[in-house]
């Protein structure tokens, strides 16, 4: 009977990084052929490249760096066919294609019929569909190899087509960013394709963080029969082989670390420590700056940061206040041991009433209010930014999704730094991964303490910048913001559906209105992991000024 091994290149191919690219190409190709003996090696959607290379693909000389590259590889390829995405100039225009390379030669290539222009896509700025192209399938051990590249197959025609002219198998390669229910979307989706069918699917994905969107993997094979294998481990590289059976159209999966725990806190979790660990490397940060206050959001964050880089390139900062509890400075000071950070204090008290001593004279005759507050959140930006300037490294942000959706953070304090892991969560949110993380253990210095202090996760939230303080002051209880926000912002519910749905219609317009009038905040945001389908940044863009509420 006819049988195909298949290799599956789930692996990070980072933007830009052309040579370096093609050369863990031409590796990989190496390992499929010589050490898992198969047939096939199939990469995902602008592996030469990466994918998104955004206004690169506007350059020439970039698109001619590409070409070059691809003609080299292809020049190396024998004994195995390689299927490698890349960017493909043709005069004025750039198709986002997959050549077959085989033999030496490029034998052909197969151009991206569907181009996804939403959410975070904008493949239509860069990109052509060509008219005159079509499904490509070719022979690989006698078996009929179709070839669709990731929008392609949400859609029925390109499949159907492709099938008609042959296919036995279909492999698609995937450039699909992570978010918690994608999954299991995809799945769904994969079913009723080969339903519809009856070809073998094989779905390779790039892994790895870019910017503000991570690229979960979690490659997967579907049955002509309408089984889903389970996916390939998320958020790791792997080179994944099966083989496939063209009398029975299964797959049986020979080296498949097969992914055991779908659940939304790990995989926001992974999601979240590979962003901030690629993001860091990536850009050229070894050691990361926190501004650690006792509080949940930055004890996440901290547990975070040593997941993704190694306590040892960790360097937590104390930055009390007048208005700063003994409880926050202790709670701090135990988890950074727990964990092995090393942990440093600096006070404000003297910037904050030097800039009250400056400003005095202005300010005389005005009550006391959120200005002074925002002056000791100001003074701990400074303070941070000015150790990551001195000594290097890079300075996390510990805001998270409920606080930049309604402004409830300081521009140019608790704001300041270059990447924000936790602003794709939800308040509710953050508890929820706390108590999750916590419960897998660790070992820290202290393998007895907890990753995030139970008393953290327990406190009630407060930003310390007034006696007494809590976020209930100035805030719905989470509970309530979260559930409304999350309606809002990620459902695009408007007011009268929110209210309908049970909730209190003066609050429902005070959240709406501090998420508008928020905006020129969030656009100023250090970029941070997508996790969500609705995330601010690239995936939600709505103008600063506006007359519409």
């Amino acid at each position: 009977m006819p049988q195909l091994r298949i290799a599956l290149a789930q692996h990070d191919f980072p933007v830009g990084a052309i040579s370096r690219n093609a050369d863990h190409i031409s590796t990989l190709i190496s390992e499929a052929r010589d050490r898992h003996h198969a047939d096939l090696i199939v990469f995902p959607e602008l592996a030469l490249s990466g994918y998104p290379p955004e206004d690169l693909l506007l350059r020439p000389g970039f698109l001619l760096a590409c070409e070059t590259a691809m003609l080299r590889l292809a020049a190396s390829v024998q004994g195995i066919v390689a299927l490698v995405g890349w960017p493909q100039s043709a005069g004025s225009i750039t198709y986002n294609a997959v050549s077959v390379l085989r033999d030496g030669v490029i034998e052909a290539t197969y151009r991206k019929r569907e181009l996804p222009n939403y959410a975070v896509f904008d493949e239509r700025r860069y990109f052509e569909i060509d008219a005159d192209g079509g499904s490509c399938v070719i022979d690989v051990n006698g078996i009929k190899v179709g070839i669709l590249i990731c929008e392609d197959l949400w859609f029925a025609e390109p499949l159907a087509d492709t099938v008609a002219n042959g296919a036995e198998l279909v492999v698609v390669a995937n450039a699909s960013p992570f978010d918690h229910g994608k999954l299991a979307r995809r799945d769904t989706l994969l079913a009723m394709r080969v339903a519809e069918t009856g070809v073998g699917l094989a779905y390779v994905n790039v892994v790895g963080g870019q910017d503000a969107v991570v690229y979960d993997g979690a490659s997967v094979l579907a049955d002509a029969d309408g089984r889903i294998h389970a996916a390939a481990r998320a958020f790791e590289d792997h080179l994944l082989i099966a083989d496939f059976d063209a009398t029975t159209r299964r797959f049986a999966v020979q080296a498949w670390p097969a992914e055991t725990d779908e659940s939304k806190e790990s995989l926001n979790w992974r999601a979240i420590v590979r962003g901030t660990r690629d993001y860091c490397h990536k850009n050229g940060f070894g050691k990361v700056w926190i501004g650690l206050s006792g509080g949940i959001d930055s004890s996440i964050v901290l547990a975070i940061a040593v997941d993704a880089l190694g306590a040892d390139n960790v360097t937590a900062v104390r930055l009390p206040s007048r208005y700063t509890s003994g409880q926050s400075n202790d709670l701090a000071d135990e988890q950074a041991h727990a964990l092995g950070v090393r942990i440093q204090t600096v006070p404000i008290a003297s910037p904050f009433q030097g800039f009250l001593d400056t400003l005095e004279p202005l300010f005389a005759g005005h009550d006391t209010d959120t200005t002074e507050e925002n002056l000791q959140s100001r003074c701990r930006g400074v303070i941070l930014m000015a150790l990551s300037n001195k000594f290097g490294g890079l300075v996390l942000t510990t805001g998270n999704k409920s606080e930049y959706a309604v402004g409830y953070a300081t521009i140019y304090g608790d704001m300041c730094g270059g990447y924000a892991p936790i602003k794709d969560l939800y308040k509710t949110e953050v508890f929820e991964l706390a108590r999750w993380r916590n419960a897998q253990g660790f070992a820290g210095v202290d393998s007895a303490a907890q990753v995030i202090p139970q008393a953290v996760i327990d406190r009630p939230p407060s930003a310390e910048l007034r006696e007494n303080q809590t976020d209930q002051d100035s805030l719905p209880p989470y509970e309530v913001l979260d559930a409304i926000l999350f309606r809002h912002v990620d459902e695009e519910q408007s007011r009268e559906d929110i209210v309908a749905a049970g909730f209190d219609a003066g609050t429902v317009d005070r959240v709406i209105r501090l998420v508008r009038i928020s905006e020129w905040k969030r656009q100023q945001a250090a970029p941070g992991p997508k996790v969500s389908r609705r995330a601010f940044g690239r995936e939600r863009r709505y103008p600063i000024t506006s007359g519409w509420e």
